[in-house]
């Protein structure tokens, strides 16, 4: 790796298992220190310590920090927390995504209030409290995840599907806020993506391979790695004219 993220600290919400664990190991790999975001499960908790003990044994510098995204007060611990561990945050990524596959009229309203506060209104309140930080580093940073659910639809995903246009929208608002501050914010659309999350809802891959894969231009599957340089990209200085934009990174299988 080349150090581009050296001297700088990232907090990186969902960060336990699947993209967020690969942008972890990316971002730790060219030089970052990491706090790595999880749900307060236990689970969850389990996978996030083993995923410092990893890095740290590799020689990064990194922390693991519980919050419920959904309570605005644990994002504001969280990225308090994250600062006093490490330092001064200037990568902010946030991925973390609450999703319960629902036929849409029987999604509840405390389901659909649940999903937009995790995916949408956590981004914003962690803009807000890691705000004075970006701005200070001289070179801040916030990446936001979107879907490609977005551009096709999904049915069973209207509240997650929605959720994740608001992140675009959110996005483009907080790019055109903080630009004059310096901070860039960006989006990635992942596409379909193997991680354990979707191991845990199909486990048999040739399934869902015979589905996706006449969908995309690149006939493979994608997984969490094939994410993570364009997370590397979006934090470092090669990115520093860029902002308010969504990168694919789909296999080919949507035109944005």
């Amino acid at each position: 790796m080349s150090g581009r993220l050296a001297g700088r600290v990232a907090l990186i919400t969902g960060g336990s298992r699947g993209i967020g664990a690969a942008v972890a190991r990316a971002y730790v790999a060219e030089g970052a220190a990491v706090a790595v975001g999880y749900q307060p499960v236990p689970e969850m908790e389990r996978l996030a310590d083993a995923l410092v003990d990893e890095l740290v044994a590799g020689g990064g510098a990194a922390v693991a920090v519980p919050a419920d995204l959904a309570d605005p007060d644990q994002v504001d611990t969280l990225v308090a927390t994250a600062r006093d561990a490490l330092g001064p945050i200037g990568i902010v990524v946030a991925n973390a995504a609450a999703s319960v596959p629902t036929p849409w009229r029987e999604i509840p309203v405390e389901q659909w209030d649940l999903v937009w506060a995790v995916n949408v209104r956590a981004t914003w309140l962690l803009a807000r409290a890691a705000y004075d930080d970006l701005v200070d580093s001289g070179s801040g940073a916030i990446i936001t995840v979107t879907s490609v659910m977005v551009e096709t639809g999904a049915p069973g995903r209207i509240d997650y599907t929605a959720s994740k246009a608001g992140v675009i929208g959110l996005t483009r608002a907080l790019a055109r806020e903080l630009g004059p501050d310096g901070v860039r914010v960006n989006a990635v659309m992942p596409g379909a993506i193997r991680t354990e999350h979707e191991v845990a809802a199909e486990p048999h891959p040739a399934r869902i391979a015979e589905r996706i894969l006449p969908l995309q231009a690149l006939q493979r599957r994608g997984f969490a790695e094939d994410l993570a340089g364009a997370f590397v990209y979006l934090a470092s200085d090669d990115s520093s004219f860029v902002t308010g934009q969504v990168i694919n990174v789909d296999g080919g299988w949507v035109h944005y």
